[in-house]
């Protein structure tokens, strides 16, 4: 049994070598990317059985994207190389404080081959926690939309917990499609890990408690607010934390922190952890991500997260 499935695109990942506007940039680091993967790789470094249901094109990127997957000891069987599809692409520009614009090359996608046909029913009930977001749905509104609700309802039918992150992308849909697309999941999601912004989006508010007092009347039992550098703030039972940002000696990149605060998050819940100590957990993560360049390279293992945390001695040499 998986403890966390993801489902979604991944992409190859094209990093500037410097800062600053990226039609002057003339050279790139290749690096693998995507808001699920990126979960799934947080998850199974901190030790949970992981999962991840994708296509990729059967091309050198895709069998990078694949035996990257493999290496991360993320369970591949639900993950093919298809032929006439090629991998998807994204470049990023960042400036010198960290922050990222991303440009997407993702049209015709390996995904377009994944069907609700496609899913495995066992593969899902033998699954704890089924993590999806935002972010698939926009990349074909035609098809992963019925995936993911087709996907949702399976979850449910066998007692997976659905988790589930905004992860909105403009550059993907418009503000009212993701709105009214997202809503709809609303009512089947149990962990609900969200921006404020992506709040304002969905709920009308940015407001934590009014974010909180509306995602329960969906039902949802488990709620997140990531704030960055502000910290977060949980919800569980009625019990109601804010908990402080983890202060990083120098922010580098900041694409993949909320990936990693979804991660610990998760772990922390499948572990019965009280909400405060997961919100540290789950900060700690995020702290730690956007020190590092890159989608996923910050993504730590458990024992660096306790090394953080003050409970294992870090030992040098």
């Amino acid at each position: 049994m998986n403890d966390v499935i993801t489902i979604g695109d991944a992409m190859i990942t094209f990093n500037p070598s410097t800062t600053g506007p990226m039609r002057f940039v003339s050279t790139f680091e290749r690096k693998i990317g995507g808001a699920e993967l990126n979960v799934a790789i947080g998850c199974s470094r901190l030790g949970l059985k992981t999962g991840w249901i994708s296509r990729l094109g059967n091309d050198e990127f895709g069998r990078h994207i694949f035996n990257t997957v493999r290496g991360e000891g993320i369970d591949v069987s639900q993950l093919e190389l298809v032929d006439g599809y090629p991998t998807s692409l994204n470049f990023k520009e960042i400036m010198g404080d960290g922050s990222v614009r991303t440009f997407y090359y993702r049209t015709n996608s390996p995904t377009e081959t994944l069907t609700v046909d496609s899913l495995d029913e066992d593969y899902i009930k033998h699954s704890k926690v089924l993590h999806i977001t935002g972010v698939f749905p926009a990349v074909d509104k035609e098809k992963n939309i019925d995936l993911i609700k087709h996907a949702i309802s399976l979850a449910k039918k066998h007692g997976v917990l659905v988790s589930f992150d905004p992860n909105i992308r403009l550059k993907l849909w418009s503000k009212e499609e993701a709105r009214r697309v997202l809503r709809e999941f609303l009512p089947f999601v149990d962990i609900f890990l969200t921006g404020e912004e992506e709040a304002e989006l969905l709920l009308g508010t940015s407001d934590p408690s009014e974010i909180i007092e509306k995602s329960k009347t969906f039902g949802i039992s488990h709620i997140a607010i990531k704030q960055g550098e502000k910290g977060s703030i949980g919800y569980r039972d009625g019990e109601y934390i804010e908990a402080p940002a983890v202060k990083t000696n120098k922010v580098v990149d900041t694409v993949g922190a909320g990936d990693g605060f979804d991660s610990g998050f998760i772990y922390g819940l499948l572990n019965q952890w009280p909400l405060e100590k997961t919100l540290k957990f789950a900060n700690v993560i995020g702290s730690m991500v956007v020190s590092v360049s890159g989608d996923n390279e910050g993504l730590p293992y458990l024992e660096d997260v306790l090394v953080q945390l003050g409970e294992r001695e870090f030992v040098e040499r």
